[in-house]
């Protein structure tokens, strides 16, 4: 199997499993958000432990704690992916998974956004079209629930912040994870104790399916992130980017399918922008990419013509 396709295979696993998260956090049922994202942490911690255990690729946290700026960057990916966690949690828990898929269709715009005012990035013409057009589905939306639509925009927000900090490091997935996770453990470990003590913990109580499914709740976090991980490796920056809206598609196909979530027409205008907000952009980025690969500068190896980075 070329890369290629193996890399296609990972990024579609990755998002298919992502798609489908709802359908697994409703399984959870009646642990509230905070509980399920405090279990998720430590079971993230104990599992990816585990795989890099196994991986004999613990070396990396003596390296790691010699350099300050990356734990700083560290700690505040683990607060921004603790903070898109819960969210999401809670959207699901509260019946507003349309809304969490809203966040993720509006995640690359929001990551062309901060590559304006974080990283003073130039768009072309047709990057701020499409940032228009999803401002105003932002708008159209606020008029239709009657509010900013909070909940998609921090899942939006926090995990577009969240890859910022994650491309600047350049860890790789398991072991960022493992050292993520780990910031958030003790501060996990302490709201599970704090539940106990006050007879507020579900775990181990309700029934043995539900305690396993909180267990596989860390499992369930690391396998798509490293199936995305060997992803990313494999496939160019476009096919990663028109694969990325499976995910939000199968959550609001979840939503309004499964749960009969309401999709009244003005909210379906509001989402039937952040799609042509997202033709936009990827027509863009499919034009530019191609556009790149033309300008590539030529050299003669050995008396054969080949691209300069050969």
């Amino acid at each position: 199997m070329t890369p290629l396709r193996l890399g296609y295979l990972y990024g579609i696993g990755a998002y298919l499993l992502w798609g489908f998260f709802p359908l697994y956090f409703k399984l959870l049922r009646p642990t509230g958000p905070m509980e399920i994202l405090a279990h998720r942490i430590v079971w993230s911690v104990l599992f990816v432990a585990l795989l890099l255990g196994a991986l004999r690729n613990v070396g990396f946290l003596r390296a790691l704690l010699r350099r300050r700026a990356a734990l700083a960057g560290i700690v505040a990916a683990a607060v921004l992916i603790a903070v898109n966690w819960g969210t999401y949690i809670y959207g699901v828990s509260s019946d507003r998974v349309v809304e969490t898929a809203l966040g993720y269709f509006i995640n690359p715009l929001v990551v062309v956004l901060l590559g304006v005012t974080v990283l003073r990035e130039r768009l072309r013409p047709a990057q701020w079209v499409a940032l228009g057009i999803g401002g105003s589905a932002v708008a159209v939306l606020a008029i239709d629930y009657g509010r900013l639509p909070w909940l998609a925009l921090t899942l939006a927000f926090s995990f577009a912040g969240y890859g910022l900090i994650k491309k600047r490091l350049g860890l790789p997935a398991a072991e960022g994870l493992f050292v993520e996770s780990a910031v958030l453990a003790l501060p996990a470990l302490g709201y599970l104790a704090w539940l106990s003590r006050h007879d507020g913990l579900t775990f181990g109580h309700v029934s043995a399916g539900h305690t396993a499914l909180l267990v596989l709740a860390g499992a369930a976090t690391a396998i798509p992130l490293l199936l995305f991980a060997g992803a990313a490796n494999r496939l160019p920056l476009t096919g990663l980017g028109m694969i990325q809206y499976l995910a939000p598609i199968l959550q609001l196909a979840c939503g309004v399918l499964i749960f009969h979530e309401p999709m009244p027409p003005a909210r379906l205008a509001g989402f039937a922008l952040v799609w042509l907000a997202l033709v936009v952009f990827t027509a863009d980025a499919i034009r530019a990419a191609r556009q790149s690969r033309q300008a590539r500068p030529i050299v003669v190896d050995h008396g054969v013509v080949v691209p300069a980075e050969h």
